[in-house]
């Protein structure tokens, strides 16, 4: 949007527009419905383990409100400007962009902050569940491969 920003109103619909009509694939759809289900699946996998399941749920709130607020007014925006067609004059061009920059910015940003916000939580949940792991006392945590391979004489 930074790089957006320095384009005519004309361009700037004309390419906020094509964007919009790219990105409904199923790639994307994926990309953005599979953080939250898979922090959801997180979740319902950690839930006899309190406090990196806290974490997650949390994550899985952030992540519900990015998408509450993708679906109640960016995409809401987006349609606005879908249906404003193609502006014929330079004052309808504009228009159309007043309306729509600004908010759809603010909205974007409010995304990305709840979106790193939920991958940080996420990053807090996987230090959590790390530790949980350790066997008491010990500084490293050692897989089932090394400890079955510690009196092999092959090197590691």
């Amino acid at each position: 949007m930074p790089a957006l920003a320095r384009s005519d109103d004309r361009v700037f619909v004309e390419v906020v527009q094509n964007v919009n009509d790219v990105i409904q694939n199923p790639v994307f759809l994926l990309a953005f419905t599979g953080a939250p289900l898979l922090t959801a699946v997180s979740a319902w996998q950690l839930r006899g383990t309190p406090r990196p399941r806290r974490w997650v749920y949390a994550a899985l709130l952030a992540h519900g409100l990015a998408f509450l607020v993708t679906v109640a007014l960016n995409i809401p925006l987006n349609d606005r400007l879908a249906e404003a067609g193609t502006p014929a004059t330079a004052a309808g061009a504009s228009a159309v962009r007043e309306e729509f920059e600004d908010p759809w910015v603010a909205w974007n940003v409010v995304r990305t902050v709840l979106s790193a916000c939920a991958l940080g939580l996420l990053a807090r949940a996987l230090v959590l569940y790390g530790r949980a792991g350790r066997p008491a006392g010990s500084g490293r945590q050692t897989s089932a491969y090394l400890a079955s391979a510690a009196g092999s004489s092959a090197r590691r």
